[in-house]
């Protein structure tokens, strides 16, 4: 018989826009902000931790295993492990589920999970030509031979890769992630107006209850650049992307996938944002170690794959595998969470599972608040935990697309 895994509670960093409030912030410095905070609000002692797992798509490369770095400056013990996961936006579920299979093995009760993202510090990347020509010059002994491997550089060496720009792409359908929300629009007759009016109900959502959604953030104390351990007279406290806006707003902008027939625009969309979210997670016996009380329970989970061209429905998918596989049934969900990658994609979803308007997403979503991929699955549990709470609810559904044809889903209850 499966173990109960809790959730008994959470916090994030505010989610900021890329090139922002947190552009020079280093990601690994958000996840040991939401980390420590958690700590301090919880008042768990790190000592009582048995793993640190948190996800993350574009790992830094001075911070390599960045959960491990989160954790022990976090003042988690270096005897504690710490490993960093990676399924595209789904990073931060699965640093959640992998904690719910660990003590299912019986490999530990209380867990740290969550994920980070700085966006906004993806690198520009060399050409391979040009690295291939700098080593070349590095390993030069005279002067003759690297004046030689200096006029072997040519004008493209120096253009960069945009390493955000090849990881929003997906290889395995040659199409960017908003093509791909292009694709869906388009065979499921969804329209421009019904997008935008999509992303302005998101942005009012988010305004409306603010109040609410800012019991989940922990406040940011900046430092310098590079890691440098002086504060910067910067304390970043909310999220700065949800705005006020209109539909004759968003109706100007143009489609920035297909420019001619397009409906897919930067309003429509999820904003690429830098942020970190933390949760910790117990069995039973870590509840009664650590003396905590629970905001809610894991139920089940599924991951399923889908058509790499179609992504954005991979929580239909992995709704129909959740359903087939345990008691699962979606009509007795109280509030449903789909992470809005895209309007778009979020309006198939929502047609294919017959998900009520007044179920759905009833606080906004990244559409206003932003979508730190590695971020975005920890921060959708907290968010339908916190306000299934709130209402006293019972049941919930978290759910999301994942870059190159998977979906995954999580059911929760609230304690």
């Amino acid at each position: 018989m499966a173990k109960t895994m809790y959730i008994v509670d959470g916090l994030r960093t505010p989610f900021c826009k890329m090139g922002t409030d947190f552009a020079d912030e280093p990601a690994q410095l958000l996840g040991i902000a939401s980390v420590k905070a958690l700590l301090a609000k919880t008042g768990v002692n790190p000592e009582k931790i048995d793993e640190t797992i948190f996800g993350c798509v574009g790992q830094p490369a001075d911070a390599m295993n960045i959960a491990r770095v989160i954790a022990v400056r976090s003042g988690i013990p270096t005897t504690t492990p710490a490993y960093t996961v990676h399924r595209n936006c789904a990073s931060g579920l699965e640093a959640i589920t992998q904690a719910y299979e660990k003590a299912n093995a019986g490999k530990g009760d209380v867990f740290m999970v969550g994920g980070v993202e700085n966006m906004s510090r993806y690198p520009l990347l060399y050409p391979h030509s040009m690295a291939k020509k700098l080593s070349q010059l590095a390993r030069s002994k005279t002067i003759i031979q690297k004046i030689k491997s200096i006029c072997n550089l040519r004008i493209q060496d120096f253009t960069p890769k945009i390493a955000l720009k090849l990881g929003l792409s997906d290889v395995l359908c040659d199409m960017n992630m908003g093509e791909t929300a292009e694709l869906i629009a388009r065979e499921n007759g969804i329209t421009r107006e019904e997008q935008d009016m999509f992303a302005l109900n998101s942005h009012r959502k988010v305004l409306l209850g603010y109040h609410k959604l800012a019991e989940e953030i922990a406040s940011v104390y900046c430092t310098y650049d590079n890691c440098i351990r002086s504060f910067n007279n910067t304390v970043v406290t909310t999220d700065n992307g949800p705005r006020e806006s209109t539909m004759s707003t968003l109706e100007r902008l143009r489609p920035l996938f297909d420019r001619k027939e397009g409906t897919v625009t930067a309003g429509n969309s999820s904003q690429i944002t830098d942020g970190a979210c933390a949760l910790l997670l117990m069995t039973k016996k870590g509840l009664k170690d650590t003396g905590c009380t629970p905001i809610g329970r894991i139920m089940d989970y599924s991951y399923t794959g889908c058509d790499p061209s179609r992504m954005g429905l991979g929580p239909v998918k992995a709704v129909e595998k959740l359903t087939s596989n345990s008691e699962f049934k979606l009509e007795n969900m109280d509030l449903v969470e789909i992470n809005e990658a895209f309007a778009a994609q979020v309006l198939a979803c929502q047609k294919y599972l017959h998900v009520p308007e007044d179920k759905l997403n009833v606080n906004g979503g990244s559409i206003a608040l932003g979508h730190p991929v590695g971020a975005t699955g920890a921060r959708l549990v907290l968010t339908l935990l916190k306000e299934l709470n709130r209402q006293q609810l019972k049941s919930g559904l978290a759910t999301l697309c994942i870059g190159g044809g998977q979906g995954g889903a999580i059911w929760l209850e609230a304690c």
